[in-house]
């Protein structure tokens, strides 16, 4: 028996918000410092323009400067209070740390300094627009605060509809990630634009910190359609564990840091119903849930399992199926899930986290792009083209890969999840 099932994720929706701004200022330049008085001070534009009217609610400071660098800027409303914002890794702007509020005034004073010690200062006011009555993209944010995951956990965002292609940079632009300790990644696309993934070129290091931003609200997307909401969350990279399963022999390997730790007998998808070969990761966890496959291809029943653990969309999981435990280890029996033994079930809910790595090989299907978090289903040099923005040349995979796929690491909507088993 197995799992075809569309269980909805723990997830924290998100909407997109456009960044646009208006043109320079060149309110005042002023060079200070007696001693400097004939030095050439830094050429500086600051954008949204002066008295610009009608700015999204996501708009940013963004600043050009010639000569020099920007060494101080300071946002504030039409009641004075200050603004809290934080520069681009690039010095391309200063991106406000919430949503700025509609039909509202703000002044940013921006001072760059020359090498040479002179100053310039430009001040821009603007106000931004009314809360727009476009229509709105749903977002999906599958990260979710204060919990530990495993060394393959994707970022991602779903969209609903998905994102064209030309509004993609725009939306990119304003999701961020931080890790604690430094391990840079990039976002990749699904072609279709209902997903995007975040990762680094190597599988998180445990003990890293992660914080995530979709600054998305009021984000104007294309011509028609604006962002939803806001979302951030900050959580932990726990201990590395993964799974491998190989159909040839019917055994699933448990590995940490690298090392195996057991081997568990496994039935894999029947020949009508095969299940996927590719790199996954686990999506969800339930000591309880009901697999019901009414009106699905295959389907037509409806069953309670225990222990199962999800890593596609389209309803694989790992799951207690006492049923089957005679044919584990020799026979594919299921609708395409991992049928494993009740002991084994149990005993695998207390060594996963939700996103370790779960590799299947030697199956009768490929597993599908978006068809669960897929972002480790490409390779490195692959998932980068997904980018809509460069991509720093520096950023590969560190040149000794380990000896497993989910070893230490260091060296849209989605489709919506199934409501039935397989």
């Amino acid at each position: 028996m197995t799992c075809r099932r569309r269980l909805t994720l723990l997830a924290v929706t998100i909407a997109a918000a456009p960044l646009v701004l208006g043109g320079c200022t060149a309110d005042r330049g002023s060079a200070t410092g007696s001693a400097k008085k004939h030095a050439a001070p830094p050429e500086l534009a600051v954008t949204p323009g002066d008295k610009a009217r009608d700015v999204p609610v996501s708009a940013e400071v963004g600043t050009v400067v010639k000569g020099g660098r920007v060494t101080g800027v300071r946002l504030t409303d039409d009641k004075g209070k200050q603004v809290d914002a934080e520069p681009r890794e690039d010095g391309s702007g200063w991106v406000p740390s919430a949503p700025l509020q509609p039909r509202r005034t703000y002044t940013a004073e921006v001072t760059a300094t020359g090498d040479s010690g002179a100053t310039t200062t430009r001040t821009t006011t603007f106000t931004t627009m009314a809360t727009s009555t476009k229509p709105q993209i749903t977002s999906t944010l599958y990260f979710v605060g204060k919990r530990t995951y495993g060394t393959a956990m994707p970022v991602t965002v779903a969209f609903d509809p998905g994102i064209p292609k030309e509004a993609r940079a725009d939306v990119q632009r304003r999701l961020f990630v931080k890790t604690n300790p430094p391990q840079p990644g990039t976002w990749s696309w699904l072609e279709d634009g209902t997903q995007v993934y975040y990762r680094a070129p190597d599988f998180w290091k445990p003990g890293t910190t992660i914080s995530v931003r979709a600054g998305l609200e009021g984000l104007p997307i294309g011509k028609d359609r604006v962002g939803d909401a806001e979302r951030t969350a900050t959580s932990t990279i726990g201990r590395q564990v993964s799974l491998e399963i190989d159909n040839a022999t019917k055994q699933m390997t448990v590995l940490r840091d690298g090392k195996q730790i057991r081997r568990i007998p496994v039935s894999l998808g029947k020949p009508s119903t095969p299940s996927s070969s590719g790199k996954m990761v686990i999506m969800e966890k339930h000591e309880r849930t009901t697999f019901d496959t009414r009106g699905e291809p295959n389907g037509g029943y409806v069953v309670d399992v225990d222990d199962a653990q999800r890593y596609t969309w389209g309803g694989e999981f790992i799951h207690s199926a006492p049923w089957s435990e005679g044919d584990q280890g020799n026979t594919n029996v299921s609708h395409g899930c991992a049928n494993v033994s009740a002991a084994a079930a149990d005993w695998l809910m207390g060594v996963t986290q939700v996103g370790d790595l779960v590799t299947v090989k030697g199956t009768e299907v490929e597993l599908q792009p978006g068809n669960g978090w897929t972002a480790w289903n490409v390779s490195w040099d692959e998932f980068v083209r997904g980018s809509a923005l460069p991509v720093p040349p520096g950023l590969k995979p560190a040149p000794v890969a380990p000896a497993h796929p989910g070893a230490v690491a260091g060296g849209s909507p989605a489709p919506a999840p199934s409501v039935s088993g397989r």
